[in-house]
Formats: structure tokens, sequence, C-alpha cells
């Protein structure tokens, strides 16, 4: 009877084995697949963050635009200052004030003047300016539900006109100019940050 009973015992021990391994498979595809839905959830809700992000930036281009044209309905509306001679506005660094944001392009060599400036600081001195400061829109951002964390901010810079279509040519004095916008926007978390540039001819004045 003795070989019976030890026959018996290996093959329970043997399907306890067996089972062991089978939990530890399964725990193993558990664990994997929680980890893959955990990351795609992330992505996901990145790819969400930067889409708002990019749409905050665009939001700021348009606003520069109406900043340089009009329509607008501020009271500090300075569209009157956009014309084709009066490059005075323009500030080395970007001005404050009735200035803000209004940029003299650096020397080639230096520094982009979007790469200096601060776009996270809203104080009153700051360098950008925040949509709608000159054109009385509204832009609505904060911390509650999913839009931007901070309203975006824009610089202009007045640059020669270079374009096809322009007075591009060297014996052209002065040059005609153009404005150079450059905004960020952001994400519902202000890290997710989209930055935007695009170069406008004002039509008239």
């Amino acid at each position: 009877m003795k070989p019976c009973v030890n026959l018996s015992s290996r093959q329970r021990g043997l399907s306890l084995i067996v089972v062991m391994l089978i939990l530890v498979v399964v725990t193993i595809l558990g664990i994997g697949g929680a980890q893959i839905a955990l990351l795609g959830e992330r992505s996901t809700r990145y790819d969400r963050d930067y889409l708002v992000a990019t749409q905050s930036a665009e939001a700021a281009l348009m606003d520069a635009e109406y900043d340089i044209r009009g329509p607008n309905t501020d009271p500090n509306a300075r569209v009157a200052s956009f014309t084709a001679g009066n490059i005075g506005i323009f500030v080395t660094g970007c001005g404050t004030g009735t200035a803000q944001g209004l940029c003299m392009p650096p020397d080639d060599a230096a520094k982009p003047v979007w790469a200096t400036v601060d776009f996270l600081d809203a104080t009153t001195g700051a360098h950008t300016v925040a949509f709608g400061a000159f054109t009385g829109r509204i832009f609505k951002s904060g911390s509650t539900g999913v839009q931007p964390e901070l309203a975006p901010r824009y610089i202009i810079e007045v640059v020669d006109d270079l374009m096809p279509g322009g007075n591009a040519g060297a014996s052209a004095s002065p040059r005609p100019k153009m404005y150079r916008v450059t905004a960020i926007g952001f994400g519902p978390r202000k890290e997710v940050q989209v930055v935007m540039q695009t170069a406008f001819r004002k039509e008239k004045g």
C-alpha cells in the first residue's frame, strides 16, 4: 500500500505546483494589462491637454491680430498705433504699459526675443500680453474643469517685410514692416505648453 500512498501524494503535490504556476501567470498578465491601461489613460489625457494648449495658443494669435488691426472694444485699444511708419512703440527687450509685449527683434547673433521673455509672468510689469488685455475679448481659464489653467499670452515684434509680394528689395528705404507674433497656450496643467508663431501684415495703416 505504501507505493500507492506515495504516488497519490506526489500527484497532489504536482497539481499544487501547476495551480500555483497558473496563478502566477494570471497575476503577471493582470498586472501587465493594468499597466497598459494606465499608460493608455495617461497618453489620452496628455493628448487632450496638448490639444487644449494648442487651441489656447491659436486663440492668442488671433487676439494679437485684433490688437494690431481691430476691431476691439477695450478702452486701452492701441490699434491706431500700428501704422506702417510707427516703429517707435516697439521696445528693445519688449515694453510694458501701453507698449506691453511690443518688441524690437534682437541682433541676428542674439537669442530670439521670444526665448528670453518670461511668458509665465502675469504681473502688471510683465513683458508679454495676456489675452484680451488690449482687445476687450474674454478667455475662460482656471483650475476648474477641462480648460487652460492660465490665459494665453503673446508678444509682437516688428520686422522687415521680406515675404513674397512685399517690397523686399535691398534698395527699399525704409523697408516696409510687418509683425511677427509669438504666442503661448497652456493646458489644464500649466506645465503643458504650446508655443506658436505667425507673421502678420496689416492691410492698411
